[in-house]
């Protein structure tokens, strides 16, 4: 039960800080085209608060390094995201911690899967 659910939260948190990466980089050059888009940093929260939720369910069990990855990618995350919300300053510090928790994420999900084998 314990390795399925640790598998579960470190493929949502490799989802997650994907698909929020790749937001983070493609979005920017399609705000270049006359498509009408604007960014919406909002949609940065959403993805900080599913990697938080994956975050706090997998620290408890993973071992120092991975924590320290996690918990430092998603703070620079919420630096970034909360900037840009409360001052309107955009910070590239999501980019590293965006990296960081797919890095912490595979780390993670690498261990568990030795240690069950």
């Amino acid at each position: 039960m314990k390795k399925t659910s640790t598998s579960f939260y470190d493929i949502l948190g490799i989802s997650s800080a994907t698909v929020c990466l790749v937001h983070c980089l493609v979005f920017p050059l399609l705000t270049i085209l006359p498509l009408g888009l604007s960014h919406n940093p909002f949609i940065d929260l959403f993805f900080a608060v599913i990697g938080s939720i994956a975050v706090f369910k997998i620290i408890k069990k993973s071992n120092l390094l991975v924590a320290t990855i996690l918990i430092i990618s998603m703070v620079l995350i919420w630096v970034s995201v909360l900037s840009e919300i409360i001052l309107d300053i955009h910070l590239d510090l999501i980019f590293i911690g965006g990296t960081g928790m797919i890095l912490g994420h595979l780390l993670n999900y690498r261990s568990h899967k030795i240690s069950n084998h």
